[in-house]
């Protein structure tokens, strides 16, 4: 393959932001459990990046948590001959790298006949958000994310523990729901976090401590673009834990990483404006608009149950008193429901979703609540009553699965799930999450020994 001229090399670096220094430039695909694969390129080979002149396996996208391709399952792989598809980079995502000598871009994954790939996250999100625009409308999204930041030997050896700042004695201090002191023993790298993300320009607002020793929370600003929103979250990932390297520290955001102390979720904020940028949502224009994107998102909740909760650890936050939602419910400023309404009139009425875990693909779980949206906006679907009209409803709410092969199975037969999803991969997604499910629940774990051995 022939070099790119020099005159090339000289107007890449000019593209890229005037760091000619710059020496790579990683392009980012999404796979379906939110991971980011792709390859380093010569920042000099720009042009051809956004060319989309890089390729990488179709079959990258359908990998499981382990990173295997499992062909004899899914046919997407060596059975077919593994076949390339093409990164077709999306400019606006071009952005330094605030860790390294280098920049990013994002890339949604195509067939080599110019057909967005049916497994590409990005791809599904985007097709969500185009049927809003056939209305007139635009969906806005805003993401909110905890996280843990660890003592990093802890974490390689596959042990927690807080940083030891907030270890007085070696002992965890325990609850810091909006400690101040919190915030100012990891002030360094907090710093850092923010930094990185102005770097980027990835739109962080309010950074606070939440309940957990070492668990954070930032919440990113709305954007009329959820694919932008989305791009934000999985940026903002990566980032954290490159700033929490660089201060000898481990990140995660697993959903539950200690047994007796808060999860992480992942929560989103959606509202709806139509072209002249008014909020359609809004309860004062008299359309109803609320109570039928509430109805959607509550009718397809349970269904999508394994997209917001795509893991085994996923299921342990929703347990009583964890501060995450356990039944199927909504009300109007209420942070106890699976939906709150923290606005119903004005420009900031909006839905905020509170069940994804901070461990979910951000583009999968946007186009599951946003695809809800659309069918209780297009369907005129009446929501159950909200928390405070219980007492005088019949019938309790249902509650949301523990079960993470029942929120697989519930998937995998959803009409409204192949809506919004498309059916071929709704079907893999289900394939693939089942074997990881059965995978796992096969194994036999070292609370189980502790347990049982020397009981039986």
């Amino acid at each position: 393959m022939s070099q790119p001229s020099p005159s090339h090399a000289v107007h890449d670096a000019e593209r890229l932001n005037g760091h000619a220094a710059s020496q790579r430039i990683d392009v980012l695909c999404v796979d379906m459990n939110g991971i980011p694969r792709g390859k380093w390129v010569p920042a000099a080979q720009l042009d051809k990046v956004l060319a989309g002149q890089v390729r990488l396996p179709l079959s990258t996208q359908s990998l499981d948590i382990w990173g295997e391709d499992n062909d004899a399952l899914t046919g997407l792989s060596q059975s077919i001959g593994d076949p390339d598809g093409v990164c077709r980079a999306d400019e606006r995502t071009l952005s330094p790298l605030p860790w390294a000598n280098g920049h990013q871009v994002l890339a949604t994954l195509h067939d080599l006949d110019g057909t967005p790939s049916f497994m590409d996250p990005r791809a599904i999100l985007s097709a969500v958000t185009e049927r809003f625009r056939k209305h007139g409308w635009t969906p806005v999204v805003a993401i909110e994310l905890e996280f843990y930041l660890l003592d990093a030997s802890e974490r390689q050896a596959l042990r927690l523990m807080p940083p030891a700042s907030l270890c007085p004695g070696g002992v965890p201090r325990g609850q810091q729901l909006y400690e101040m002191d919190a915030m100012e023993s990891l002030s360094e790298v907090l710093g850092t976090i923010r930094a990185f993300a102005e770097a980027q320009q990835i739109p962080a607002d309010t950074l606070i401590a939440e309940f957990g020793p070492g668990q954070y929370e930032v919440n990113l600003w709305h954007r009329p673009d959820a694919l932008a929103a989305a791009d934000d979250a999985l940026c903002f990932k990566r980032l954290v834990a490159q700033a929490a390297k660089r201060h000898g520290l481990a990140s995660t955001f697993m959903a539950k990483p200690y047994t007796e102390q808060a999860g992480s979720g992942m929560h989103l904020h959606i509202s709806v404006i139509d072209d002249a940028g008014n909020n359609v949502l809004d309860e004062a224009n008299g359309a109803g608009h609320l109570e039928t994107a509430i109805g959607g998102v509550m009718s397809s909740l349970l269904d999508a149950q394994a997209i917001l909760a795509p893991h085994a650890n996923s299921y342990r936050r929703f347990q009583p008193d964890c501060f995450a939602p356990i039944e199927c419910n909504w009300g109007r400023d209420h942070r106890g429901a699976a939906v709150r309404v923290p606005e119903w009139r004005g420009s900031g009425a909006r839905l905020e979703h509170r069940v994804a875990g901070a461990d979910a693909n951000p583009y999968l779980v946007a186009a599951a609540l946003l695809g809800g949206v659309l069918q209780g906006l297009e369907q005129r679907i009446v929501p159950p009553p909200a928390i405070e009209d219980e007492a005088s409803s019949p019938q309790r709410p249902e509650c949301l699965t523990h079960d993470w092969l029942a929120a697989i199975e519930r998937f995998a037969v959803s009409p409204a799930m192949a809506d919004i999803f498309g059916a071929e991969y709704r079907d893999l997604y289900a394939k693939v999450k089942r074997h990881e499910a059965q995978r796992t629940l096969a194994m036999v774990t070292d609370i189980d020994r502790q347990i049982y051995l020397t009981r039986f």
